[in-house]
């Protein structure tokens, strides 16, 4: 198993080598940043002033809106060495292109070769893919090529089809297989009803991308427990987004997802820009190293996580991050209380009478929250609404407006044309 060097080094070293790092980009982005230079004047910043993370930590940071708005002025190179475009998945509005050179897919490479290398795979290992490398997704395309610098085999299936994903495990027998958590309970079910017996199948690990298996205190949470409880198997979390072209992702402790230090300088922020603590909840927000195309400085990706710093059972000192607590701008405030989408969705999860879900927030004429919750069912009925009311409001305190539906109707709410990945939130505020 490779660990990098630096991963291994004191919380002293680390700290001085990315101070090298980020001042090395400081004079990248002012040579040839359109954006960045623009932003230094705009704000009175001189970047040769700049001379320690002290001073750093002055500039300040950049946020979603302005990656939209000014999304061309991001590129650092000419257009002639772009070699892949992708773009991010636009939770949080429109979509945003990402341009990589050459030399950032190959980092890219490195980045997820050391992420599968954190969570335990090794050139023996056959992983199979269970989700899109088409659509300009770039985590797909990063999984893959990760996959194949560790030296591993790699068999891609592509998302959704249980069917497809028992066949393909059957008669491959990949030992490790990358997905989305609840579609992994959804093969759980259809294993059941097949007959197959999943535990003495060639799965032993699972990496699980797009959804929380922990909780804060790094315990599972409903999805996770739904898979452990019926599959043995090791689940390792990962946390990336495309904007940050980088992954932190567990390793067996569970303990949170790793960061490298030598991909990414890693800040989090409250609500006044300034560090938080460790444990405590902030935004966040990311310097990458390395990145010769689109590069982003002090960059708010909207997250909201937790640190933790002690040293890992691992050997790594690097920093760890806790699992998204929430998007910023997706936290609602519903009849006094304050909720993130992923509350919402571990109930649901913990639910054996809802087959499915989505989640919808909308302002009303007062201009305050409103909750809809779309809820499959397993049956209606009368004691099937009383039941679902009854344990929302012991939950939740309050209870939202559910409306039942049918799989059609909720399939077509989960995967709206040209969808990456499950929907399961709908933001309808203005």
């Amino acid at each position: 198993m490779y660990i990098p060097d630096i991963e291994l080094q004191s919380k002293a070293a680390i700290r001085a080598f990315q101070e090298k790092e980020v001042m090395r980009l400081l004079g990248y982005l002012r040579e040839f940043s359109p954006f960045y230079r623009s932003w230094f004047k705009q704000h009175d910043i001189h970047p040769e002033k700049v001379r320690s993370l002290e001073d750093f930590s002055q500039i300040p940071p950049v946020t979603k809106q302005d990656l939209q708005e000014h999304n061309w002025e991001f590129l650092c190179v000419d257009k002639s060495h772009i070699a892949e475009y992708t773009t991010t998945s636009g939770t949080l509005g429109r979509p945003v292109i990402i341009a990589l050179t050459e030399k950032d897919l190959q980092r890219l490479s490195y980045n997820e070769y050391i992420s599968f290398c954190c969570a335990d795979g090794t050139d023996s290992d056959i992983f199979q893919l269970m989700l899109t490398l088409d659509r300009q997704f770039m985590a797909g395309m990063a999984y893959y090529n990760g996959i194949r610098k560790l030296g591993a085999g790699v068999l891609r299936v592509g998302p959704g089809v249980p069917s497809m994903q028992w066949e393909n495990i059957q008669r491959i027998k990949p030992t490790t297989i990358v997905g989305v958590p609840s579609f992994i309970v959804k093969l759980i079910a259809y294993a059941k009803e097949h007959h197959i017996n999943i535990n003495e199948t060639s799965v032993r690990k699972a990496v699980c991308i797009g959804e929380n298996i922990r909780n804060t205190d790094f315990s599972l949470n409903v999805l996770g427990k739904k898979i452990t409880e019926q599959w043995n198997i090791q689940l390792y979390s990962t946390y990336a987004s495309t904007e940050m072209q980088t992954a932190f992702t567990e390793c067996k402790a569970g303990k949170g997802g790793h960061h490298h230090p030598e991909l990414l300088y890693v800040e989090l922020l409250d609500e006044n820009n300034q560090p938080v603590a460790p444990e405590q909840e902030g935004e966040v927000t990311i310097t990458t190293l390395g990145v010769e195309g689109m590069p982003l400085l002090r960059y708010k990706t909207g997250d909201i996580c937790q640190y933790h710093e002690e040293i890992c059972s691992c050997g790594r000192h690097t920093l760890r991050l806790s699992p998204v607590i929430g998007r910023k701008k997706q936290m609602i405030k519903y009849k006094g209380t304050t909720l993130y989408p992923p509350a919402l969705f571990d109930l649901l999860n913990d639910m054996e009478e809802v087959r499915e879900f989505v989640v919808e927030v909308y302002a009303n004429e007062l201009g305050t929250d409103e909750i809809v919750l779309h809820v499959w069912p397993t049956e209606e009925s009368e004691e099937m609404d009383r039941k679902i009311k009854s344990y929302l409001q012991a939950k939740l305190r309050v209870i939202p407006q559910v409306k039942y539906c049918g799989q059609q109707d909720i399939m077509r709410m989960q995967f709206p044309e040209n969808s990456r990945k499950p929907v399961k939130f709908l933001d309808n505020r203005s």
